[in-house]
């Protein structure tokens, strides 16, 4: 395959070196490709039908997160999980698309409790009158595609409203993992573990968020964000028996 021919995928929705890079990663993220297993970039381009350079872009690209190695004598080694940057979305990603999506589910979960409460409650102190508007309208946004809470429409404004609130957190190290937060709820709707309608609950409680921190009260913020990110877990926990995949 020709360098320009090497650009696209054949679907034409993503750049081939994007496209090769999920499929790859993915396997290594599920264990299809198991930890000590050795690879080259012959092989990546021949089994992809692509360039070296490609293959080659694909692999500094799973190096730079901690999946492979690459030694001169020794070539392209996969890594143990443990080397692995654990909060990048790509592989947060393809961890999701795996069969133990509930088991890093449960863990980001975890992780959730801990920060966007803390997000929620400085919120209420730094968030702009924008960033308020934007919370109060991404609310909106969910109560009217309510009944399609399975849907990129509903996925949107749910992903506006937590990457908002935690850059009005005023913390940078905070509003880092917004793009995580997106993949956690972005794979809950691919990977059909959202509900049809809404849970009612819930939307009540994003919109007791988005009022606390209008009204300047943090603790209440803090609070409602708590059971958010607890409903979302318990949600998920209880589809754990009948979808695990």
């Amino acid at each position: 395959m020709c360098e320009t021919e090497a650009m696209v995928d054949s679907a034409g929705s993503l750049p081939l070196h994007d496209s090769v890079l999920d499929r790859l990663g993915a396997d290594i993220a599920s264990g299809v490709i198991a930890p000590g297993a050795r690879i080259s970039s012959d092989e990546i381009a021949t089994r992809f039908d692509v360039s070296r350079t490609v293959a080659r872009e694909v692999v500094r690209v799973l190096e730079s997160l901690g999946m492979v190695s690459i030694r001169r004598r020794a070539g392209i080694t996969v890594l143990d999980p443990s080397h692995w940057h654990a909060l990048d979305p790509k592989l947060i990603r393809w961890q999701l698309a795996g069969p133990d999506r509930f088991t890093h589910l449960a863990r980001l979960a975890e992780l959730r409790s801990g920060i966007e409460p803390l997000a929620a409650r400085l919120a209420a102190t730094h968030a702009t009158p924008e960033q308020c508007a934007t919370l109060t309208a991404s609310v909106m946004g969910m109560s009217a595609t309510a009944r399609s809470a399975d849907t990129p429409a509903y996925l949107g404004h749910d992903v506006t409203f937590h990457a908002t609130l935690l850059t009005a957190s005023g913390n940078p190290l905070l509003a880092v993992f917004a793009p995580i937060v997106r993949e956690v709820l972005t794979g809950r709707t691919e990977h059909e573990l959202m509900p049809t309608q809404a849970n009612p609950q819930a939307l009540q409680l994003h919109a007791a968020v988005a009022a606390a921190v209008q009204g300047r009260d943090g603790i209440a913020a803090e609070a409602a964000m708590r059971e958010i990110v607890a409903e979302s877990a318990s949600a998920i926990a209880c589809l754990r028996p009948a979808v695990s995949k």
